[in-house]
C-alpha cells in the first residue's frame, strides 16, 4: 500500500498542498503506531490482572504464563481490523483522475471521477486538438535510454536515501525492547513476570511515541509546504546522524554499568544518565519523522511521469524494505556479539545517516511546482498538441487552395 497510498493522493492534491496532504496519509502510520500500543496496553493489563505471576528471578517457570501465548496472538489478530477496512475502500475508490487523463486518454471519465471525489459537477471543454493517448513523446519506458536521461539520478537519489534510512530507522526502532532497560525506563527481564514484560514495554513504547514519533509526522505535516522536502530530509538526516554519533561516543558513560542486584534488584544498569539517552534515542526518532522517514515517501510520488509513479515510487520503497533487512538481521546480529559492538553499531548508524544525507542532494525539491512540471510532462503534451495544432491548421489551408 506504500506506492498506492502515496501516489493516490499526491495526483488528487493540488501543488500548494500536495506535500501536507501526503505527508498526512503517512502521518496515519504514528496514529496506527499508538492505536497498537493501546491494544497492547489495554489486553496486556487485562492479562496481568488476571493471570498475575512471580517475576523470573523468583521462579523462572511460573513467571512464564501459559495464558501468555494468547496474548500476543490477540493483540496481532487486531491487526487484520485496519488491513480488511483499507482493502473495502480500496474497492470503493475511482482510478485516479491523472492516471485516466494522461495514461488512458479519457478526459471524460477523469472527470466524472474526480466529480464524484469532490462530490460535485465537472464539465469537460472539448478541444480542436485532442492530445492522444500515447504520444510518441511519452512512451519512454523504464528501461529507455530517455528514462535514464531524465529520471535516472532521480531514481538513484529516492531510493539510496530510503535504502540507507531504513537500514538505521528499523535498527533503532527494532532495539526497543533492549534499550528501555538499559536506560531504566522499564525493569530488567528477570525482574518481571512475562505478561508484565508485554505490558511495561508496550507501555514504554506507548510514550515514545506519543511524545517523539507522533510528533514527528505532524511537524511534517505543518510545515514540509512551508520550508519544503529537500530541507527537512536534509535536517533530518543530519539531525539523526549527530544524535547517533554522540549516543554511539557515550554509550557506556549514558548506559551507566551493571546494578548490584543486591543495591538495586529491579533494574539492569545503575550511575549513568538516563535522562540524556532517553533524549538522544527520542531526538533520533522524531527527525526521523520530521525529516527522511516522511520525505522519502512523499517525493517519489511527485518526480515521476503518471504512468510510471507508482512502479518507480514501489522501487524506492523496496529499496527502503531491503535496508530494514539489513538493519533487521545484519546489525541486529552484529549487537548481540556485545557492548563493544553496540557502540561500533551506533555510530555506523550514524555514518549511514550521513551517507543518507550526501545521497540527498540527488533528488531535487519538489515545492511548488505541478506533477507535470516535475515529470516533464507539461512539455511533451505541449510540444504534441502543438504540433497536432500546426497539422490541422496545414490541412485546413490545403482544402482551402483545393
Amino acid at each position: 500500500d506504500y506506492p498506492l497510498s502515496a501516489v493516490i493522493m499526491s495526483e488528487y492534491a493540488n501543488k500548494r498542498t500536495r506535500g501536507a496532504f501526503i505527508a498526512a496519509v503517512f502521518a496515519m502510520q504514528g496514529m496506527g503506531i499508538l492505536f497498537a500500543g493501546v491494544i497492547s496496553l489495554i489486553f496486556s493489563g487485562i492479562f496481568l490482572h488476571v493471570y498475575n505471576a512471580p517475576a523470573f528471578n523468583r521462579n523462572h517457570v511460573l513467571s512464564a504464563q501459559p495464558q501468555g501465548d494468547y496474548l500476543w496472538r490477540i493483540v496481532l489478530m487486531f491487526g487484520a481490523v485496519p488491513a480488511a477496512l483499507t482493502y473495502y475502500w480500496r474497492m470503493k475508490m475511482p482510478e485516479t483522475a491523472r492516471y485516466t487523463a494522461l495514461v488512458e486518454g479519457n478526459q471524460k471519465k477523469a472527470a466524472v471521477d474526480m466529480a464524484k471525489v469532490l462530490d460535485t459537477d465537472l464539465t469537460v471543454a472539448t478541444s480542436a486538438y485532442p492530445v492522444p493517448v500515447s504520444p510518441e513523446a511519452s512512451t519512454y519506458g523504464l528501461f529507455s535510454k530517455e528514462f535514464v536521461q531524465k529520471h535516472g539520478l532521480h531514481l538513484l537519489g529516492t531510493t539510496s536515501t530510503w535504502f540507507l534510512l531504513d537500514i538505521a530507522f528499523y535498527t533503532i526502532n527494532l532495539a526497543q525492547k533492549d534499550i528501555y532497560p538499559a536506560t531504566g525506563i522499564v525493569r530488567k527481564a528477570a525482574a518481571m513476570d512475562a505478561i508484565e514484560e508485554v505490558f511495561r514495554i508496550s507501555k514504554a513504547m506507548f510514550l515514545v511515541a506519543l511524545f517523539a514519533t507522533v510528533p514527528g509526522y505532524w511537524f511534517t505535516v505543518f510545515l514540509i509546504d512551508r520550508i519544503g522536502r529537500f530541507i527537512i530530509q536534509l535536517g533530518g538526516f543530519l539531525l539523526m546522524s549527530i544524535c547517533m554519533a554522540i549516543l554511539g561516543a557515550r554509550y557506556d558513560s549514558l548506559r551507566g554499568k551493571k546494578c548490584d542486584p543486591k543495591k538495586d534488584p529491579l533494574h539492569e544498569y545503575c550511575d549513568g544518565n538516563h535522562a540524556w539517552f532517553m533524549i538522544l534515542y527520542g531526538l533520533t526518532l522524531f527527525f526521523a519523522n520530521f525529516g527522511p522517514n516522511s520525505t522519502t515517501f512523499i517525493v517519489p510520488a511527485e518526480l515521476f511521469p503518471a504512468r510510471l509513479r507508482s512502479t518507480c515510487h514501489g522501487i524506492s520503497a523496496a529499496a527502503g524494505k531491503a535496508g530494514a533487512i539489513v538493519g533487521a538481521f545484519g546489525v541486529q546480529y552484529y549487537t548481540q556479539k556485545g557492548d563493544k559492538q553496540i557502540k561500533q553499531s551506533i555510530i555506523t548508524l550514524a555514518v549511514v545517516n550521513f551517507l543518507g544525507f550526501l545521497c540527498s542532494f540527488m533528488v531535487p525539491e519538489t515545492n511548488g511546482l505541478s506533477l507535470e512540471e516535475l515529470s516533464g510532462e507539461d512539455k511533451e503534451i505541449a510540444a504534441v498538441t502543438n504540433g497536432i495544432a500546426t497539422n490541422g491548421k496545414h490541412e485546413h489551408e490545403d482544402s482551402q487552395m483545393v
